[in-house]
């Protein structure tokens, strides 16, 4: 696995939320309580190509529903969950037309408007990895993750079905907590649309 370069704070809108197929009036949006900062985009720009490459990959695709609407106003976010650490995966994937096999991990800094208990902190680390390759399953990926997680000590997982609508299949990851008494998510996974 080669680090990818995940050192911004700040990211544009765009790359956290329109390259992920989440339209702009989503309610996704909503639920990943997102730090926004005033001011505008500070300086993050966007080509024109990339713009409408992602447009045209939403309407071929279906995307979420509402991914039709043009994309407009790119802001400024501080790292959030739910794609906090997505946007350098979406920037490290190969192009089609010059594809080879690429394996990438990233440890980033998130942060989230959140109550704080035993399960949510408003500020923490995530671990994201990204492997792609031509003929990968579902299997693989569970297998990778179980893989991981035993290597952390952590052996007792389970797999949940969940939406995101970057992924498709996607899933949540769920380990038992000793102290907690029950099941808790310790991550979320998924194949990236083409």
């Amino acid at each position: 696995f080669t680090e990818m370069p995940t050192d911004n704070f700040v990211e544009s809108s765009f790359w956290n939320f329109d390259a992920l197929f989440q339209p702009q009036q989503h309610p996704a949006r909503d639920q990943h309580d997102t730090f926004f900062l005033l001011g505008g985009g500070f300086g993050v720009s966007v080509g024109f190509r990339v713009v409408r490459a992602v447009q045209q990959a939403q309407r071929c695709l279906g995307g979420a529903q509402g991914a039709r609407s043009n994309l407009r106003g790119i802001r400024a976010v501080l790292g959030q969950s739910g794609g906090p650490t997505c946007p350098p995966s979406v920037c490290s994937l190969p192009p089609q037309e010059k594809f080879t096999p690429v394996k990438y991990f990233s440890i980033d800094r998130v942060f989230r408007n959140e109550s704080l208990d035993a399960t949510h902190l408003a500020e923490f680390h995530q671990v994201e990895g990204l492997v792609a390759d031509r003929g990968l399953t579902l299997g693989h990926l569970m297998g990778t993750i179980r893989q991981f997680f035993t290597k952390l000590g952590i052996s007792q997982l389970r797999f949940k079905p969940a939406y995101n609508p970057y992924t498709e299949p996607s899933m949540e990851v769920f380990s038992y907590h000793e102290g907690l008494k029950k099941w808790v998510e310790v991550g979320n996974s998924g194949i990236f649309r083409p």
